[in-house]
């Protein structure tokens, strides 16, 4: 029999302000957050890796404070993506990767988000050529945000080179059902999902943001059983699942996480009122 398909859930990202108190102890130091999260999720999303690489102090710091089973997938940096699109940028992913290795067994994926301008048009020779050339040891995922990319030849050109093709869910609160039921390709034996939200639900034009992230906000019940349903058909066709939810979906990463977790039979059990009156541990008590 084969073994079954394991399966990781976690946010996108771990150091928001606006869970202390709801999420991590009040009094608990910045710098302490990814350890107690690695208590409550076996996954995470990096987002900082978008904006620049690790130092090898901080990779190895980052897989030294979390369990042995935690495993992370890393951002690609804009510098690739975003500003070479992909384009000429081997030193850059070469390095980039190096910086990677520090976290040793734990690096499950690398996500390579797509700007949305990047379109079959003008980019699909340069996307052939970036994913011909990615190398076997480690495990990419590419999340397309042009339409015009959801077309059969893209599909078999991921397939044919291990390359997974990311599910995401960005939809609208007034259309939150709809997603899991759009062509979501599965390309090779690993899902990524990203549990993403309406961007607009962020920042306002003066760049203010909108909501505080401290609790359910509104709901994607259906939406989340749909694609926890979705995920268990292909259960047996996958070694790994990575599924991260992000604080747009429902108002309360954390929340959204938890509960599509639950739905596939791995309870997340958030922290505790005695635990997020934990006090910082290195003060000393009164006497």
């Amino acid at each position: 029999m084969s073994k079954p398909a394991s399966i990781h859930v976690g946010t996108c990202a771990w150091s928001f302000d606006d869970w202390r108190g709801v999420f991590y102890p009040e009094h608990l130091p910045a710098s302490e957050r990814l350890a107690f999260f690695g208590r409550h999720f076996s996954s995470v999303e990096i987002d900082s890796t978008f904006y620049h690489p690790p130092t090898a102090h901080v990779a190895e710091h980052w897989s030294e404070v979390t369990p042995h089973d935690f495993v992370f997938a890393a951002k690609l940096p804009r510098e690739i993506t975003h500003e070479r699109e992909l384009r000429d940028c081997a030193a850059q992913l070469e390095a980039f990767l190096q910086s990677l290795s520090h976290l040793h067994r734990k690096l499950s994926c690398v996500l390579v988000q797509l700007p949305p301008h990047f379109s079959p048009r003008h980019d699909e020779h340069t996307l052939r050529d970036f994913v011909r050339h990615l190398p076997a040891d480690f495990r990419f995922a590419i999340e397309f945000r042009h339409p015009d990319w959801h077309h059969p030849r893209i599909t078999h050109l991921l397939e044919e080179h291990h390359v997974c093709w990311v599910w995401k869910d960005s939809s609208t609160v007034p259309h939150a059902d709809e997603a899991p039921f759009a062509f979501w390709p599965h390309t090779t034996d690993l899902i990524y999902l990203r549990l993403l939200g309406d961007p607009a639900t962020q920042y306002r034009p003066d760049g203010e943001s909108i909501h505080h992230y401290r609790q359910p906000l509104w709901s994607r019940e259906e939406a989340l059983d749909s694609w926890a349903e979705k995920v268990r058909a292909l259960l047996p066709q996958v070694k790994r699942v990575l599924i991260y939810a992000n604080n747009h979906y429902e108002g309360f990463a954390p929340h959204t996480a938890a509960r599509i977790a639950e739905k596939l039979g791995l309870p997340v059990v958030l922290p505790a009122a005695d635990e997020l009156a934990e006090r910082d541990s290195r003060q000393l008590p009164l006497l």
